[in-house]
Parts: structure tokens; sequence; C-alpha cells
């Protein structure tokens, strides 16, 4: 799916079905009996709350109370394995050198990756001296031991971590300007990609995340599209790609600091839904994993930093969507509906259906989560014409006189070549004379830049070739 590497934040996702999964049946006499509830596995679709998408007072309870947790999420929010962390290895797992080797190829830089200490000082608070004991510890074990075996329930391990049994980081990719792409390996089995970009003059770093192995949209102009859909990404291999771009941030800025590298990552404050798959179509996972990067004791992400990008498969994408502590943005590329249909083949409703299901969605949410963004993937020749752009403002500007309190902007992502046959970049002109032409009309308009194109990591270039 259509992804947003723009400095722009915006956020989304849901909040229905996943209730459902939590409460159905849930009445437990113990908490061993919660736990093998929450990680019960009859199918290849079932999504396994593990320690990082359960709620915090569910992980409370699991690991036998708060303080117990607050730990724990002190070391993931810092890309810290705490199954490692608190066992004398310092945290560290076989993705750190990894990176390390990756970064250094990529800025000629040398760096004894033996260096890589990670102290008390990594974590933040007062919890930092404290730990977790061996009950702790324990408990801790079970529930990724449990999330473990809901993918090969034959699989033993004498500590199971976040790379034995989430994920692991399978390639890292580092372009010039310091974009990164990540691709995991998942135990549950295929490989995702994940993109971390910096912005070092604003001091932070994005990270655009996947939903899905594949998508069943199709897009023509996108590299996913043309996977197909091969499964849902649980909510746990949703963060975990969070986990890992806050490791790699933390990995590099420490190489930075020690002066082996020209350029840095800095923290991430910036998550954008918008890689491989469609949210819509992954909603309870979706609306889970948000609502935890959202909570201000687990990832602590301001709301209006997440943005989850949907191409609206019916009018009711954006309601479901919509009840999630993030903002909305809608891949639209195309306002005429028999272009949009070429563009996004699968596309069931006319555009007005579609808009009049954002307006519902925005009315029902608080304002300042009113602001929403629409998508372009601008092509050449293609959707870039005078008439499109100013469709796109009547759209824009309907949507707001409906929304009270609404705000619309307009990002353009020029095209980035797939091989497609007939598909071109449109010229630099062509893309500022559009966005001209909006915002002339009284829309607010930005031209995404190009990050990660080197690397095929720019937008609409991610897809993996490993699928087990």
């Amino acid at each position: 799916m259509l992804f947003n590497l723009a400095a722009c934040s915006l956020s989304l996702i849901v909040m229905l079905q996943c209730w459902t999964l939590l409460v159905c049946g849930f009445r437990p006499p113990t908490n061993q009996n919660r736990a093998l509830t929450l990680f019960s596995s009859t199918s290849d679709d079932v999504h396994c709350y593990g320690p990082l998408s359960s709620t915090f007072n569910e992980l409370s309870d699991q690991m036998g109370g708060s303080g117990r947790a607050a730990v724990v999420w002190d070391c993931f929010r810092a890309g810290i394995d705490p199954n490692l962390y608190y066992r004398n290895d310092h945290g560290i797992d076989s993705s750190d050198k990894a990176i390390i080797a990756s970064w250094l190829e990529a800025m000629s830089a040398d760096f004894d990756a033996n260096y890589i200490y990670l102290s008390q000082t990594d974590l933040r608070g007062e919890r930092k001296a404290k730990g977790l004991g061996a009950n702790a510890l324990s408990r801790l074990q079970k529930l990724m031991k449990q999330c473990r075996s809901s993918a090969d329930d034959n699989v033993t391990e004498s500590v199971y971590t976040i790379e034995n049994s989430i994920g692991s980081i399978s390639q890292v990719k580092v372009s010039a300007d310091g974009t990164t792409k990540l691709l995991l390996r998942l135990a549950r089995g295929y490989e995702v990609e994940s993109v971390i970009i910096p912005w070092l003059d604003k001091g932070f770093s994005t990270v655009c995340v996947s939903s899905q192995v594949g998508c069943a949209q199709g897009c023509r102009f996108c590299a996913t599209g043309k996977m197909g859909k091969m499964r849902d990404l649980t909510a746990e291999e949703i963060l975990c790609q969070i986990y890992y771009a806050n490791k790699v941030c933390r990995i590099v800025t420490s190489i930075a600091a020690a002066g082996d590298s020209p350029t840095t990552l800095p923290q991430v404050e910036n998550v954008v839904l918008m890689g491989m798959g469609e949210p819509a179509d992954n909603a309870a996972a979706v609306v889970r994993a948000v609502s935890t990067m959202a909570d201000r004791r687990m990832f602590s992400l301001a709301q209006s930093k997440v943005t989850v990008s949907t191409v609206a498969p019916d009018p009711s994408a954006f309601t479901t969507l919509g009840s999630s502590p993030a903002a909305l943005a809608w891949s639209v590329h195309a306002v005429d509906d028999s272009l949009r249909k070429e563009l996004v083949p699968t596309t069931k409703f006319k555009m007005e259906e579609l808009k009049e299901g954002l307006v519902i969605a925005l009315k029902s949410r608080s304002k300042k989560l009113r602001r929403t963004m629409l998508e372009v993937a601008l092509i050449d020749g293609v959707n870039d014409s005078e008439k499109d752009a100013k469709l796109l403002i009547n759209l824009a500007h309907s949507i707001m006189a409906d929304v009270d309190g609404s705000k619309v902007v307009v990002n353009l992502i020029p095209f980035n070549d797939i091989g497609h046959p007939k598909y071109r970049t449109p010229s630099v002109e062509n893309v500022s004379g559009f966005q001209k032409i909006i915002s002339d009309g009284g829309v607010l308009c930005y031209v995404r830049t190009t990050r990660g194109d080197q690397e095929n990591a720019a937008c609409g270039q991610l897809a993996t070739s490993r699928r087990k």
C-alpha cells in the first residue's frame, strides 16, 4: 500500500473487532488460563497478543504488577530486549552487529561492534536501576514462549526472545541520505519491510510500518500490489517493526556519538502505516497496534504523530479506522471515478460514496484529529492534468465544508519506478505546476520528497521476494 515518508505528521487506526477477540469467552479463573486464551492459536490468521501487543493492564496482570510491566516497556521503547538485558547479556542480539555493519558500510566508517554495551542510561526513568528478578523473567518467558508457540509448537529455545519468537532483522539497506530499509523475517513465516526516514533538520525520524505481507488492493503503481496478499500481520508483528526501528536509531546514535559516522538517525517520533498492506483489511490488528503506539506507558507517541493511510476499500473503512487514536490519510490518486478504477482496480465504490464515509468518520472525531490528508501518486500524463488538480481542490473543499473544524492537506507523491511499462515520473516542473494550481485553489499542498529510492525503499517500491 502507498505509504507516507513526509515530514508532515498525521496518523490513524481502529477499534472494533479486536475487542471481540479479547473479550469473547474471556472469563478465566486464573491468570494462567487468561494467558492461554490470549495466545490460543487455531489458524494462520490468529492474532498473537504477546508482551508487545498486550495492553498495559494485561501485561501488568501477566507480569505480576504494573512496576514490572513498566520496566519491560522501558526496554521495548529503547529497542532493547528485556529477556536478554536482565540476563547479563546486555540486551545484545544478533541484529545489533548486522545493524552496525550495514550502517558503517553505507557511511564508509569504522567501528568495533564489540564496543556496544547497553548501560542503564539507555533506559529512562527512575525504574532503570530496578530491573527484573527471576520470577518476573520467568513470567515474561512464559509469554514469549506462548507467542513463539503460535508460530511453531515444535520449537524450543533456551531463552525466548523478540528475535526467535516474533521477528528478526534479515537485511538492512542504507541510502546515502540515511534512509534505512529493514527486512524482517517473521517467526510465523514470510518477510516484511519497514523504512526509517531521518529528518535531520527537524531532529526526528519517521518509520513507515507495514500491516500485511503483500496487499490485495492491486494498485497499478505500487510494487506491493503486484505481490498480492500473502497474510495479515499480527499486532505483535506490526509493533515489532517500531521496536527494531528504535533499536536501529539508538545504535546509530551511539556510533555517531563515538565520531565514527558522519550522520545519525534521530529517535522515532512519527509512525505512518503506509508500508506493505492495506490497514483496513487488517483492522483488528492495526487498531490494537496503534493503541499501543499512542499509550503514554508504552511507545508513548503523540496521537497526531501516528498516521494510517487507507485506499478505502469501502466507505466504512474510515469509521473503523477513525475510532483509533491517530490521524487519517486517504490514498485517493484520482478523483475521477473511471481514472481511479484504472489506478486502483479493486475499487468498488464511487468517490462520492467514499467521501461521505470519510465525512461521517471525521465528524465523530475530536477536533484535533479532524486533520486529514489526501494522497496522490502523481504519474506523468495519467493523473497530473489541470483537470485532475481542480477535482482535488473541489474534493478537499467539500470535505472541509461538511466537517466543522476539519483541515484537508493534499500530499503529492511523484511516481517511483517499479518497472511499469507505461507509467513514468512527472518532471519537476509538472509537479510544481500541479502543486501551484492546488495551492492557488486555497488548499494546502505538499510534495513529498523522494527518499530511499536508491534502495527501493521509496513510496510504492516495497515488496519482498523471499516469502517463507
